[in-house]
């Protein structure tokens, strides 16, 4: 009876904060909103291309090639006649895949590393800081041409290329969170009474930088898509005929620019739209989450009080 009237109150308080957060969200967040929106209608886009789409990504209609928009291509078609709303419909779907997988890689890596680096200290922490340093000192972009020319083009190299790059580059901030947490009384308490390393670190630790996490997971997923379109742009990332936006802009897209363009505008707007959606709802989660900026003036609506200066009385 105790027992299940725990779990019943334990998820009515689980939905009033997930009712608060959404409150606070379109309340004090009007572009982190429209940048959720924006989320959710990738994400949906992607879940069901191929009932929106009105044609495969790769379906060529020769006769119709470099048609402008119209009624049936509303878009317009590429130079092999393919419909581009469908692919930027595919693509959705792929930039939805290759952010959200490459994150969460990224996130799981960052929290292994940035943990037990902390956590444990002395001559491990020494090492995997000195390497997370040399890491760090490479440029990103090219580090991860030279990977992927090595292992090859593809949807799963790219994944667990980005997933790698990031979660070591990312540690840095978990490992930050730890600090502050290993230093409370309640770790030397757990430690005084016999609970393992493993029973601390995920009883005691884990859920206690779950907001910095969260944080890190949401401002992951709109740079992942970012550097998949620049690496697809290069050729080194998603290859033909898969439709990838920075794919997309890339190739024959340049070749027509001029005559169709149309072939660069679209893919290009939609990589805009959706890597500025994700990342306005990246910060508004941020913001929310941040127990330093509740309540304060930084928060949308909230003005600060001007307080007139006080007057000097002179004594004499």
């Amino acid at each position: 009876m105790a027992d299940s009237l725990f779990r019943r109150t334990a998820r009515v308080i689980k939905k009033s904060q997930l009712f608060g957060f959404v409150k606070r969200m379109i309340k004090e967040k009007p572009l982190g909103t429209a940048g959720a929106l924006i989320t959710l209608v990738l994400l949906f886009t992607g879940i069901f291309a191929d009932y929106l789409a009105p044609y495969g990504y790769n379906e060529a209609h020769v006769v119709d090639k470099l048609m402008g928009p119209s009624s049936q291509y509303w878009m317009g078609t590429d130079n092999l006649g393919r419909d581009i709303l469908s692919r930027i419909i595919y693509g959705a779907r792929i930039s939805a895949i290759v952010g959200l997988s490459a994150s969460t890689i990224a996130t799981v890596i960052s929290l292994i590393l940035g943990i037990l680096s902390r956590y444990l200290g002395g001559k491990f922490d020494l090492l995997t800081q000195r390497v997370v340093d040399t890491w760090m000192c490479v440029p990103q972009l090219v580090l991860l041409m030279i990977i992927i020319a090595t292992v090859g083009p593809g949807m799963l190299q790219v994944i667990l290329v980005l997933g790698v790059s990031w979660g070591i580059v990312g540690s840095r901030i978990i490992r930050s969170a730890v600090i502050e947490i290993k230093q409370n009384v309640y770790i030397e308490a757990s430690k005084a009474i016999g609970c393992s390393t493993f029973r601390i670190l995920l009883k005691h630790i884990l859920p206690n930088i779950m907001a910095p996490t969260i944080i890190l997971f949401t401002t992951r997923v709109p740079n992942v898509i970012l550097v998949e379109a620049s690496l697809s742009f290069l050729g080194f990332g998603i290859p033909p005929p898969a439709p990838s936006w920075g794919g997309m802009l890339t190739g024959s897209a340049r070749d027509y620019m001029f005559i169709a363009p149309w072939m660069a505008i679209w893919p290009g707007l939609a990589l805009s739209i959706v890597v500025f959606g994700v990342n306005m709802f990246g910060d508004a989660v941020r913001d929310i989450l941040d127990p330093r900026l509740r309540g304060g003036a930084g928060r949308f609506g909230v003005k600060v009080k001007k307080t007139a200066p006080k007057k000097e009385v002179n004594a004499g």
